[in-house]
């Protein structure tokens, strides 16, 4: 098969080879010819008189005339060197597919020339038989087929080789190709053909077995262990399909050799390996081994190093003499290639400047199946930057990416601070993280400089959220906007409007939501760098909803019935130097103004009077996750925040007390002590008194080179009172359960997600003051595009919620697992479904839950 492809695809190449000897051979024929009637001697120099243009073309003559290169009244030799150009250039064209140039007479010293052509047919229909619909025009795409297109012999082999190289990689290595091409007959003068591409994958082809001939030292399942692309067929194997690939399959047998050199076999070496059909449709592969002898490490002595001692490279090296050699272990302690911030000598030297250095281990000698090493180390100059810049930023203002940069000009080089930059701009959300790419320019080893080009591709930073729905007995309307690359500096010039003022890097939002029975308002802005000159955030934001009741009766809201929250939050975030630039110090003053009248629905323990809640917060959080916020694939992400109140209990004269005791007295069934409760709650809770601590933490684990991703989470969460006679409060609690989108959380409840219940459905009618929750999850990529990031995902989960510290069992969890889909579109922001089955029952009930589907919007879990 591999030869006919090669075949096929020389044919182009020998033909534009034949047809040019052929109309050389023909033009000396002519040449030879006339001289009979008119003698002249070998290469005697005409002048052209006439060039005149014959065959099937539609291209004018003086187009074809000038595109040869020659020109009535050039003085030539014939034959001669411009003849052979004028044929090279018309070849050249790829328009034709037949190039003749005749001498057709000469008149004593005047040369009259015919260029007879044939123009190549172009496309005009192509059929692709053998697939899917929706799949057929990105195979046109991605093999030029668009009409009007030149059908050369060339574009049909290539087209051939592509789909058979394509779908083999995807397991059908018995694919077959065909293309032909049909003569269109009608008025037009051009000539154009129909293409019909036949397609047939036949069936995918398993691997029913891989056998390992030779090895005594490491058993086939270790080496069948290794191949991490070529796989035997097995009914339990989800991730990797049995399928052949030849490209991948060259790289499995590189692992395997890998393998035995990990455990000291450096000599080991595939000698053959042979590839059966089988009777069933199946292949079998053998593979034959020479291992040779394992060899273990002797002295290992560094050579050339000056900035660094033999004991600190030792350390970072961790090879010992007598250690089995590792091969694979030793090119990693010295450069590893696969992680950008990995430790060894390598990166060692690239942190400290030394960009141009070369390490090259050599053995010298190997006695004894005992190697001795010398890690060779040419140290060169110490780097500077040069020039440090920024291309592909069209909407986003210079300033804003420079002042993310760890690298500047005249700054010795670091290979830290270039992963480190990268990570920075991947984060701020404003570029595809996929194709960030730090580009070395200009480096000179002699000077010790070079320039640094950060390529970045801009993606839409903005979300509009539009949408209308029926539920709670009415429509409900939503209107959203939320713009993350935005420049409040330019809100009042006109010109700024594309469609609204970016560039600066700001976040700005406006939300609006409404029924017959709420409404909500709310805006909220951000300048991550306050002042320009230091990584200080200030945010702010404002809110305000309304709330109605039911009214039965009218079936419609009672307006007298109404719950109002009016709230403001000043923030400030300061990136911190110590322990790390990871960390971050946030702290925010928030205040809201609870209004509620007759609003007795038992969500609180009074329906008529205020509270009012202001607070103080406090955080530390630390976040060095890989580059895209969307898809990580390494680092990790953990917070804590305490949010206080003042004691007003000590501040005041009220005897909460006595206060506790006499509501312990009343009887909630009375109407007259159901008031009175109230009143005494309204009077313990005028001003909010609680302390509120959050913990959370993430952990992303790179399984198999950025697809396959873990993510571990844990978080808890306790609400308490300074005075146990107040109480704590009504408000600010936890509601776990569901997909963790909560309405109405303006009262500072949370809603936690627990996929595989109901929503809110782990906690009391009033919420938990404390709860717990771990999770295990595993992600794999289907695209990670600019336009669309999607992955799917597999889920474990536990948590539980508590009305008390004393009912508190970290091990009391409600399980459950699923499986989920996200998709991140800029304009949009994430969206998913989740399948999960709850393990446990329902609080109350006997039974297990089930399965539960969850949508999410906006939010990752």
């Amino acid at each position: 098969m591999e030869k006919q492809v090669n075949n096929l695809a020389n044919n182009t190449l020998l033909k534009t080879i034949f047809n040019t000897l052929f109309s050389a051979f023909f033009l000396l024929f002519s040449v030879a010819a006339t001289a009979q009637e008119n003698p002249f001697n070998s290469g005697e120099k005409y002048t052209i008189a006439e060039i005149v243009v014959t065959g099937d073309t539609s291209f004018s003559e003086a187009t074809i005339v000038t595109y040869s290169g020659l020109r009535k009244g050039e003085v030539i030799a014939i034959p001669g060197e411009r003849i052979s150009e004028a044929l090279k250039k018309l070849w050249g064209s790829n328009l034709f597919s037949n190039i003749d140039i005749y001498l057709t007479k000469t008149i004593d010293d005047q040369a009259y020339l015919e260029i007879s052509l044939q123009d190549l047919p172009e496309l005009n229909t192509v059929v692709i038989n053998g697939v899917k619909k929706g799949k057929k025009e990105a195979l046109i795409k991605d093999n030029k087929l668009t009409k009007g297109a030149k059908v050369t012999e060339n574009l049909i082999t290539t087209t051939k080789n592509y789909l058979t190289n394509k779908y083999r990689k995807e397991g059908y290595y018995n694919t077959k190709v065909t293309v032909t091409t049909t003569p269109v007959i009608d008025s037009i003068e051009k000539t154009r053909v129909n293409m019909v591409v036949n397609i047939d994958k036949n069936d995918k082809v398993k691997i029913k077995e891989i056998d390992f001939i030779g090895n005594e030292k490491l058993s086939d399942k270790r080496l069948r262990k290794a191949m991490k692309n070529t796989k035997e067929k097995n009914l339990l194997r989800f991730l990797k399909r049995s399928k052949y690939v030849k490209d991948s399959y060259k790289e499995d047998l590189v692992s395997v050799i890998d393998t035995y050199k990990e455990n000291g076999y450096r000599d080991a070496r595939v000698t053959s390996d042979s590839i059966f059909n089988n009777e069933d449709g199946t292949l079998s592969i053998h593979v034959n081994i020479e291992e040779g002898e394992k060899y273990t490490f002797g002295k290992i002595a560094f050579v050339g190093n000056t900035i660094f001692t033999d004991q600190q490279l030792n350390s970072l090296l961790g090879l010992r003499e007598g250690d089995t050699y590792n091969g694979v272990e030793l090119k990693k302690r010295i450069a590893d290639n696969s992680r950008p911030d990995a430790l060894d000598i390598t990166n060692l030297y690239q942190d400290r400047g030394y960009l141009f250095s070369t390490i090259n281990p050599v053995e010298v000698s190997a006695d004894g199946n005992v190697i001795d090493m010398e890690i060779r180390i040419s140290e060169g100059k110490p780097a500077y930057f040069n020039n440090v810049t920024v291309v592909g930023n069209d909407k986003t203002n210079d300033r804003v990416i420079y002042r993310e940069l760890r690298t500047r000009p005249g700054q010795l080089y670091s290979k830290t601070a270039v992963v480190r930059t990268v990570r920075e701009l991947g984060q701020l959300g404003f570029f595809d993280a996929q194709q960030l790419s730090p580009n070395f320019k200009n480096a000179n080893p002699n000077e010790g400089t070079l320039d640094m080009e950060y390529a970045v591709v801009e993606k839409g930073s903005s979300q509009i959220e539009l949408q209308g729905g029926y539920g709670g007995g009415g429509f409900i309307g939503t209107l959203g906007l939320s713009f993350n690359n935005f420049a409040i500096k330019d809100i009042f010039k006109k010109e700024a409007y594309k469609p609204v003022p970016t560039g600066d890097g700001q976040s700005l939002a406006l939300r609006l939501q409404a029924s017959r029975f709420y409404q909500t308002y709310s805006f909220s802005f951000t300048e991550p760098w306050l002042g320009g000159e230091r990584p200080i955030q200030f945010s702010t934001s404002l809110s305000h909803t309304k709330q109605f009741l039911y009214d039965p009766v009218k079936r419609d809201a009672d307006k007298s019935k109404r719950f109002n929250i009016t709230g403001i939050t000043v923030g400030l975030a300061k990136r911190l130097t110590s322990p790390d630039d990871y960390f971050t110090l946030s702290q925010a003053v928030s205040f809201q103004h609870y209004d509620l009248k007759n609003y007795n629905t038992g969500l609180f323990t009074f329906g008529n009077g205020y509270s009012n809640n202001l607070s103080y917060t406090i955080g530390l959080s630390r976040n060095n996750t890989h580059t895209d916020p969307i898809y990580p694939t390494g680092g990790s992400s953990f917070g804590i925040t305490a949010k206080l109140s003042l004691p007003y209990s000590l501040l005041n004269s009220v005897d909460y007390t006595a206060l506790k005791d006499e509501r312990a007295l009343l009887n909630p069934f009375d109407t007259d002590d159901k008031t009175r409760m109230g009143e005494i709650d309204q009077e313990r809770y005028k001003w909010l008194e609680f302390y509120k601590v959050k913990f959370k933490g993430d952990w992303y684990t790179n399984v198999i080179a950025n697809k396959l991703i873990i993510k571990s989470s844990m978080e808890l969460g306790f609400l308490g009172a300074y005075n146990n006679d107040r109480g704590v409060i009504p408000f600010e609690r936890f509601f776990v359960g569901g997909d963790g989108l909560g309405n109405y959380s303006l009262d500072g409840r949370e809603s936690i997600a627990m996929r595989g219940y109901p929503n809110q459905s782990l906690s009391s009618q009033d919420g938990g003051t404390i709860y717990n929750k771990f999770s295990l999850e595993l992600r794999y990529p289907i695209s990670l595009g600019a336009q669309a990031k999607i992955f799917a995902l597999g889920f474990m989960e536990g948590g539980n919620s508590f009305d008390n510290f004393r009912d508190y069992n970290p091990f009391n969890l409600k399980r459950s697992a699923g499986i989920g889909l996200r998709i991140f579109m800029p304009a949009f922001g994430l969206l998913g479904i989740d399948f999960g089955h709850g393990f446990d029952p329902l609080p109350g009930l006997n039974t297990k839950n089930g399965w539960e589907t969850h949508f999410i919007i906006g939010q990752q879990f």
